[in-house]
């Protein structure tokens, strides 16, 4: 059985996170952020330890996500 996608969002920093499964402390052990000028803002990609995509944080999420995201 998959483990569902949650999102985050935190409204004081204009953050989101999506979750693709349960991470636990310290198992995100590489962070890629993607070119700013490439995608127009900040995403972050986290890795696991087995290089596998586990969260993408995006910032100035506002900007960046569709309304339908906080609704």
């Amino acid at each position: 059985m998959r483990n569902p996608i949650e999102t985050t969002y935190d409204r004081q920093v204009d953050a989101a996170y999506v979750s693709l499964r349960k991470i636990g402390p310290g198992e995100v052990s590489k962070t890629y952020s993607c070119d700013i000028e490439q995608v127009g803002g900040t995403i972050n990609l986290d890795f696991d330890q087995n290089g596998r995509l586990v969260g993408i944080e995006i910032l100035d999420a506002t900007a960046l996500l569709p309304a339908e995201f906080f609704s």
